[in-house]
């Protein structure tokens, strides 16, 4: 089969490689229908974080069953089927409390000896506890396929910065970062409830795109500008909620400005660069909570899936640029180029 393999910074290739198969009871073989190209995927291909060369890479996908397991009963071949971007066993300590991406035996698609989401087919450990069910009848919905993928990764990762902000109804919500998560995050705002939803970015395409997702207003400027914008949009006194959706130093130090006293910072940008830029005396001296982390995606699917099908929720738009499997690497380079928002891939 054909799957998207990574040989060092800027070297993304399309390569034949095994069969994806079943090699233990619980396994299922997925073959894919729709995968995508993630901001995270990105510091690999930046060459930020290390891969080792001919390394899997892609973690969002769906599709239906191809194979499974003699101990796989929840699935039948050809259940149509998400995946959430790191699987698990769904009976370990962790997995009762929800906390499904510290599984003691759960892994994320692409690392080292396993499958990763953009190739034509995914071996999926644990396919009972890891993969959901979707509608047959989704299948014939191209728009609805591509919203229901949001799910796997940045649809419940906007949802559980939301959560770790405590957004709620009638609250004040600030979002640093116009990415995929970030417009996720405004979406998330909107259904839990927010007022106001102020949506940090430069780039006019996402920040139209946020304000059809919910976003009240705009915040052009970074640093202490954006700081001092957002300070004046509510009256100095700052945001309820803060979504921080980019994980870098200074988008962390915009996060923490922006907040009001009680407030609480939803932090799910994965960290990169040269530090946290976290205030501890501003957190300390203002009652500021930061909660966050990797989202576990597989224990918010069952809650967003119905508004999803419904329509509720559409995350289809932050989808921007569709690719074949064969223009993966021209996926990559448009989303690093910034001409992308998110790469659908259909193999």
């Amino acid at each position: 089969m054909r799957a998207t393999t990574i040989h060092a910074a800027h070297d993304i290739r399309v390569d034949d490689v095994p069969d994806a198969a079943v090699r233990t009871p619980h396994d299922a073989v997925v073959q894919v229908l729709r995968a995508c190209i993630c901001g995270s995927d990105l510091w690999a291909y930046r060459g930020e974080a290390a891969r080792e060369p001919g390394q899997r890479i892609g973690h969002e996908f769906l599709g239906v069953i191809a194979e499974t397991g003699p101990e796989v009963s929840g699935f039948s071949v050809g259940d149509l089927v998400v995946a959430p971007f790191m699987w698990s066993d769904g009976r370990c300590e962790y997995c009762a409390d929800g906390l499904t991406t510290s599984c003691v035996d759960g892994g994320f698609w692409g690392e080292p000896g396993s499958d990763g989401g953009q190739g034509e087919a995914v071996r999926v450990p644990y396919a009972d506890a890891t993969l959901v069910k979707l509608p047959a009848d989704a299948a014939g919905d191209d728009r609805l396929l591509t919203g229901l993928l949001a799910l796997s990764d940045v649809l419940g990762t906007g949802h559980h910065a939301a959560l770790g902000a405590g957004v709620r109804p009638g609250s004040t919500v600030a979002v640093v970062g116009d990415g995929a998560v970030g417009l996720c995050g405004v979406l998330a705002a909107r259904r839990l409830g927010a007022e106001r939803i102020i949506a940090l970015g430069r780039h006019q395409a996402r920040t139209d795109l946020a304000r059809t997702f919910g976003a009240t207003d705009v915040v052009a400027e970074r640093g202490e500008a954006a700081v001092a914008a957002v300070r004046e949009l509510t009256g100095g006194r700052g945001a309820h909620a803060v979504i921080e959706a980019v994980g870098t130093e200074q988008s962390m130090r915009t996060a923490v400005g922006i907040t009001r006293p009680g407030g609480a910072i939803g932090w799910v940008g994965v960290p990169h660069g040269s530090g946290s830029g976290l205030d501890m005396r501003a957190l300390f001296d203002n009652n500021i909570a930061v909660r966050g982390g990797v989202a576990p995606v597989r224990s918010y699917i069952p809650e967003l899936l119905p508004d999803v099908l419904d329509g509720t929720l559409d995350p289809a738009p932050v989808f921007d640029l569709t690719v074949d499997l064969a223009g993966v690497p021209d996926g990559y380079r448009a989303m690093d180029r910034r001409t992308a928002l998110k790469v659908l891939v259909t193999p």
